[in-house]
């Protein structure tokens, strides 16, 4: 069972897949505190209806980022987590907060890394023409959508996707894919060596290749 903290600054979707997987008994995930930087996110009613403990810690109320990121470092110390599990966080953390928890914070970026990197990244997919999205999670390091990653998912584009529709289906992927890399996360499966991270153990059956027109 792994004790994770999770960040928000929006809706919580994310965080609402791993809510349900914990309750349908498929992720060995203890939530022991969500924080959010913004406090009108509509991810801390999700934490509330779930009964889960959180905080509102405003970037705002901060004179740089290493002041901000020392005050949530705090916090999840606190709360004792094991895991800290980037959850839609819109705020680009420092060295100071990777330094902290080292190895052992996860980020999901709605793109298939490393390409598409930064803000908007399934508009960048759409725009660029590509014939297969999806999303990335990965280990943080201290450069932006860089650090190793641990699972990826991908969908075809539709000829008929808009921007708005391939951005919900890769919504979709991530939902899936965030709480598997926890759970692979929570059984110690997961070592990393240099940019590779290798999943030891069995791993599930994987899908018919997809090629897409």
């Amino acid at each position: 069972m792994v004790a994770a903290g999770v960040l928000i600054s929006g809706s919580g979707s994310n965080l609402q897949a791993i809510v349900d997987r914990i309750a349908a008994g498929r992720l060995d995930c203890t939530v022991r505190l969500v924080i959010s930087n913004r406090p009108e996110a509509a991810g801390l009613a999700r934490a509330a209806q779930a009964g889960l403990p959180s905080q509102v810690i405003d970037h705002r109320d901060f004179a740089t980022r290493d002041a901000f990121d020392l005050a949530l470092v705090a916090a999840l110390r606190a709360a004792q987590v094991d895991l800290v599990v980037l959850a839609g966080f819109d705020r680009l953390i420092t060295p100071t907060f990777v330094h902290a928890f080292p190895q052992r914070i996860m980020n999901i970026h709605p793109g298939l890394l490393p390409a598409f990197k930064g803000l908007h990244a399934q508009q960048q997919a759409f725009e660029y023409g590509v014939k297969i999205a999806g999303a990335t999670v990965h280990f943080v390091d201290p450069e932006l959508d860089h650090g190793p990653i641990i699972v990826q998912g991908a969908i075809p584009v539709a000829p008929d996707d808009t921007a708005a529709t391939l951005q919900q289906r890769i919504l979709g992927v991530e939902h899936e894919i965030y709480p598997l890399a926890i759970q692979l996360f929570a059984e110690g499966r997961l070592a990393i060596v240099g940019r590779r991270v290798l999943i030891q153990g069995p791993r599930p059956t994987l899908p018919p290749p997809i090629v897409h027109w």
